[in-house]
């Protein structure tokens, strides 16, 4: 594992100050059905937005979320639910492709959930690789892959890194890993991501980190989830400004909530390169 000290107190400090004084900023988190813990992973985020004193907007998309409340379409506000002092939820399954323009684009549908939430300083929008593509392509934001040790979960992080890079045009990811800090595999897996990365479609992985699931909420946090979180906030410029997004195709969905041991792949990792 890399080794991101904690940063000294003034620079935290420094960071809490700039990201105040900025507008909202967009995190797209690329849902994956086959990682155990996905929900762990997303708070895990959510705490280290909320170390800097910033309210996270999670818009929850993915292929296993509930679906958008009866009112979305004439009072989202209303749908938003406040969970704690720095997290608020609004449920949003097949939500963004119902803002889909002529163009193929959902992009509004950014301004919608900022004007039905203006309190929140980050929206985490966590959703397909699909759907993300109509909501941000050419946009200069950094999206998070998620994945375990589970080889499927692996083979579609890089998937949605692949579909994104291509429909999107965005190069450069974050990846977060549902696993113990101190698995040797979880080095070998962002390796691997960040070999087929660059080599089959030029793209970067420019950092990662490992949450474990099994672990308490209030477990310190790790200070390479803590650099993760304000390299996701630094590299995701304020403003919502709309961009027209390619054509894209749904994935196929599965069930993202359904809890099993994690598992060492004991033939290598596959990845779906070509």
């Amino acid at each position: 594992m890399r080794d991101h000290s904690t940063p000294p107190q003034d620079q935290a400090d420094g960071l809490r100050k700039l990201f105040a004084s900025s507008r909202v900023r967009f995190v797209p988190v690329v849902s994956n059905p086959h990682v155990v813990g996905g929900g762990a992973l997303l708070e895990g985020l959510c705490a280290a937005f909320a170390e800097l004193g910033l309210h996270t907007l999670v818009i929850d998309a993915g292929e296993q979320a509930p679906q958008a409340g009866e009112l979305a379409a004439v009072d989202l506000a209303s749908c938003v639910e406040r969970l704690s002092k720095h997290v608020s939820y609004l449920p949003a399954r097949g939500l963004p492709m119902r803002y889909i323009n002529a163009n193929g684009s959902a992009a509004q549908f950014l301004e919608v959930v900022t004007d039905a939430a203006p309190y929140a300083d980050v929206v985490l929008l966590h959703a397909s690789a699909a759907e993300l593509a109509r909501v941000v392509a050419s946009r200069e934001v950094r999206p998070v892959l998620l994945a375990d040790t589970d080889t499927m979960s692996v083979t579609h992080a890089y998937a949605g890194m692949k579909w994104l890079a291509q429909r999107a045009g965005l190069m450069v990811y974050s990846l977060l890993l549902a696993c113990s800090p101190q698995l040797r595999l979880a080095d070998r897996i962002a390796a691997q991501i960040s070999s087929c990365g660059d080599g089959f479609l030029g793209a970067v992985l420019r950092d990662w980190a490992c949450l474990d699931p099994r672990m308490p909420a209030s477990s310190p946090m790790s200070a390479e989830l803590r650099h993760l979180a304000r390299e996701l906030l630094i590299a995701a410029p304020p403003g919502m400004v709309a961009e027209p997004a390619a054509d894209a195709m749904p994935l196929r969905p599965r069930a993202m909530w359904q809890r099993r041991p994690a598992t060492v792949p004991a033939q290598g990792l596959v990845m779906a390169a070509n």
